[in-house]
């Protein structure tokens, strides 16, 4: 039986997800041996069929994560906390019981790239953090000074500078930025879920 089993929307975030569960020392988690399922209907697949989806797996893997944006999903009335509720007893009551969890990113995915890491304004920007900096601030923020639009201020970033967007930026982001001092809600969820189960005391993220 392996590990973990992570059903996500689409291929970024796939990528996301193996670029993050490439560090487990920065998640302060031991090695996982996962599989990663991208659905075919993406956010509102995900939302709306992810215990059927993982039923099959109960047997082949110790743990599952449910991973999807709250905007695009259908059901953006609901916040990302009662999402992931409504969701998590949907895949409970099919076997998986206390050995899933369900994490919603609010509003999206890109909301983990806008970190204050050299790496991300290498990414996005080709270094040129005066050009990063007009960009974000051209859109509201939220408290957490991020782009309420995260997606669009990425996609407005990667137009400026003529850099193709792929799924594989945001794996070498999850790759290289670091994990310390995130504060968003939704990776925070994330990551203490796999240290609850997958923690190694000594290492340190």
């Amino acid at each position: 039986m392996k590990d973990l089993v992570l059903l996500v929307a689409d291929k970024d975030m796939e990528m996301t997800v193996h670029g993050l569960l490439s560090r487990p020392r920065a998640l302060g988690i031991r090695t996982v041996e996962y599989d990663v399922f991208t659905h075919p209907r993406h956010d509102p697949g995900v939302r709306t069929e992810a215990a059927d989806f993982l039923r099959a797996y109960q047997s082949e893997y110790a743990r599952a994560v449910v991973l999807f944006d709250r905007i695009g999903c259908g059901a953006e009335e609901l916040s990302a906390e009662e999402l992931e509720e409504v969701v998590r007893d949907s895949v409970q009551k099919t076997g998986w019981h206390q050995r899933c969890e369900v994490v919603v990113i609010d509003p999206e995915l890109e909301v983990w790239l806008f970190t204050l890491s050299p790496h991300v304004y290498q990414v996005l920007a080709r270094g040129d953090t005066n050009y990063f900096h007009v960009v974000v601030s051209s859109y509201p923020t939220t408290a957490a000074g991020k782009p309420e639009r995260p997606k669009e201020a990425m996609e407005k970033l990667l137009r400026g500078k003529s850099i193709p967007r792929s799924s594989a930026l945001y794996r070498k982001l999850a790759q290289t930025v670091g994990l310390s001092r995130c504060t968003d809600r939704a990776f925070n969820h994330f990551r203490n879920t796999l240290r609850g189960w997958f923690g190694v005391e000594e290492e340190q993220a």
